[in-house]
């Protein structure tokens, strides 16, 4: 099981962290949404839950919930810009479909 984290993501998740001056690490986790299934969840971790394992990449912790990881392994969470846009990118290998505003997946 593996989520990964690019260089960028991780820089943007230190500096979301040191501006809200606490936390130990980034949540990633999904939950049932959109027309396609499930969607991304992303929040902030101020303590490790008893079923959560934790990827450290780049003195970044990254946790997530052990029901999430059959849908979440292999994921790379990247962080780019498009234009004035700028936002958190997963490149998910266990995504089968997404609908068509981009918002949910299916696996």
């Amino acid at each position: 099981m593996a989520i990964n984290v690019t260089e960028r993501a991780a820089k943007q998740i230190q500096k979301q962290l040191q501006k809200r001056g606490s936390g130990i690490g980034l949540r990633l986790g999904v939950k049932a949404a959109g027309c396609s299934g499930y969607a991304y969840v992303l929040d902030y971790a101020d303590e490790q839950g008893d079923d959560e394992i934790v990827f450290d990449q780049y003195d970044v912790k990254v946790l997530v919930k052990q029901a999430d990881l059959d849908k979440l392994d292999g994921i790379e969470l990247d962080y780019a810009r498009e234009g004035f846009n700028e936002a958190f990118k997963f490149n998910n290998p266990n995504v089968k479909a997404t609908c068509g505003c981009g918002e949910s997946f299916s696996v």
